[in-house]
């Protein structure tokens, strides 16, 4: 379906956070067989993997006092003993032992989590468990496709997540706020569309026979040295609910079909976003950028990831302020205009989310019109 328009609606607020839905936690490699504490959707986690590999979510406060247990020590084959007062309890959060005792009280456990290894990430599920279905794990395949290669960093960003999925749904903030870099006038001069689905949105914008800004500019001549021509430049924005924001992006020869499919004349890269959010005014940022060109480069890999990152380190900058402002003026909502359409429709599916957890009025759903 392509969206054109919603309604008569012209504010939005950023609304709460679902629950029913998987968030990233940790990259793999940061979960191992030594305890780590990370807050997850405003709910203290300790993130730690079985002998077996197994990754364990459980909640970072003991049953007996509330110590954190990300402060204590793994113990047999998946368990995990308190600091302070030495009660062990397993992968399930079920006390398996107790100082000084050897009656277990039954209700000595703490809050088990679902947790999945997947695309490089560790994803958890805080919400109904029955409903953590893995199948449902936002799709990230270029992390871990042999046919791609890539790196990238966490950012704790200290604005809420929402903010963020806006500034990648609507990238003509690059004209100015990325101008030395990847900006350029043609983004906000040339058109785009916006289809969805049920836990989609998607926004597709080409840039024809124009030329490539620096970034780009640089990595077309990484594949076709000393092209110095003009390009069809594209960027096509693939949102899935709640908050994984994949970018299809790229250049190639002015002219050479890319358009119509056919690539090879150009170079292509999916900057992998996932926000995780922390607290209401803090998110965890995982992102990646995706080549298929020059796969055993480890130069080119590097480059993209600093050139990435000092990109992202000047959105960084301006979601900060934008929260400060926010939070400074706590009744406003936000005005929208077209380019705003790709978060408009993400705001509606958030608050579907949460109409469907009982969450949020429904009134909220009323308001957009059909």
């Amino acid at each position: 379906m392509t969206a054109k328009n919603l309604g008569s609606t012209t504010t939005t607020k950023i609304t709460n956070h679902p629950l029913n839905a998987w968030y990233v936690a940790a990259w793999d490699f940061e979960v191992t067989r030594n305890p780590l504490a990370r807050v997850i959707a405003e709910r203290p986690l300790v993130l730690y993997r079985t002998e077996d590999g197994k990754p364990v979510a459980l909640a970072d406060a003991c049953w007996h006092r509330l110590a954190p247990l990300s402060l204590g020590k793994l113990v047999g084959q998946d368990g995990i003993q308190c600091p302070y007062h030495g009660i062990v309890y397993n992968s399930a959060g079920r006390c398996v032992s107790m100082p000084a005792q050897e009656t277990i009280n039954p209700s000595a456990t703490v809050p088990s989590f679902p947790a999945v290894a997947r695309y490089r990430f560790i994803w958890v599920w805080l919400g109904d468990a029955t409903l953590a279905d893995p199948s449902t794990i936002p799709d990230m395949h270029q992390m871990d496709d042999p046919a791609w290669t890539g790196d990238g960093q966490t950012i704790h960003a200290e604005c809420n997540y929402q903010l963020v999925v806006d500034n990648l749904m609507d990238l003509t903030h690059e004209e100015f706020v990325h101008g030395s870099s990847i900006g350029q006038a043609e983004l906000s001069e040339s058109d785009f569309t916006t289809t969805h689905s049920e836990n989609t949105v998607t926004v597709t914008r080409w840039m024809k026979d124009i030329y490539p800004p620096p970034f780009w500019k640089k990595n077309i001549q990484d594949v076709f040295p000393g092209y110095e021509g003009k390009v069809d430049r594209w960027q096509i924005i693939h949102f899935e609910a709640p908050s994984t924001v994949c970018i299809d992006v790229g250049v190639a020869k002015a002219g050479s079909g890319a358009p119509e499919g056919d690539r090879s004349q150009g170079v292509n890269a999916y900057v992998m976003n996932t926000l995780t959010p922390e607290t209401q005014r803090t998110s965890h940022y995982f992102w990646s950028i995706q080549r298929n060109y020059r796969l055993d480069s480890q130069l080119i890999t590097t480059q993209l990831r600093n050139g990435v990152t000092g990109v992202f380190r000047e959105d960084e900058v301006m979601l900060k302020a934008q929260q400060a402002a926010i939070d400074a003026n706590p009744d406003y909502e936000f005005y929208n205009i077209n380019i705003d359409t790709g978060g408009m429709w993400v705001r509606r599916l958030l608050e579907r989310m949460l109409i469907a957890e009982g969450r949020l009025d429904t009134r909220a759903e009323e308001a957009w019109g059909e």
